[in-house]
């Protein structure tokens, strides 16, 4: 499952350079930070994408809040060389229930996104690509998910500097 790997790449990154204030200074494969969102590239081949953290995270169980424990909340797009089209991923810092979906909301547009462990994305090209056009359209980005515990959480992201993220991983991949 080389998807989950690359990500793993991207996790690490992303902790590194936001997640300690002395580190950031020490990335080599951030490139861009655009309002809400990051950019980094890396791999050989090389891989660039744009990535955010949630602006809020809430649980519940059975309708009432909960406390949850989870490792990072990311939303990605990613290219890599040769002219791929970019791929919307999501890692929602716990295993999925299985056979679960992920839901997506922008604006008045719902998408579905099927999981596998910890990771979530569409099912095909086409569905990224329809996907890609709402995110750079929209304000903000609702992910509702199950875990394997059975906590629902919802996720809210900015897409404030999405276009601009996504334009320039795309650049740094061409």
């Amino acid at each position: 499952m080389t998807f989950a790997i690359g990500r793993g790449a991207a996790i690490a990154a992303f902790v590194v350079t936001f997640g300690h204030g002395a580190a950031a200074q020490e990335s080599t494969n951030n490139v861009a930070q655009l309002t809400d969102w990051s950019v980094f590239t890396d791999g050989d081949p090389k891989e660039c994408w744009g990535v955010s953290a949630p602006k809020e995270s809430t649980a519940q169980k059975d309708g009432s809040p909960v406390q949850v424990s989870r490792s990072d909340i990311l939303l990605f797009v990613t290219y890599r060389t040769g002219g791929s089209a970019g791929e919307v991923s999501f890692t929602g810092g716990y295993p999925f229930a299985e056979g679960s979906t992920v839901s997506m909301t922008i604006g008045d547009q719902k998408f579905d996104l099927f999981t596998d462990g910890e990771w979530a994305w569409p099912a095909s090209p086409e569905a990224d690509a329809t996907l890609l056009a709402a995110m750079r359209g929209g304000q903000e980005a609702t992910l509702v998910a199950v875990s394997a515990r059975g906590n629902e959480t919802t996720d809210r992201f900015s897409l404030r500097g999405f276009t601009a993220a996504n334009e320039e991983a795309l650049k740094q991949c061409q």
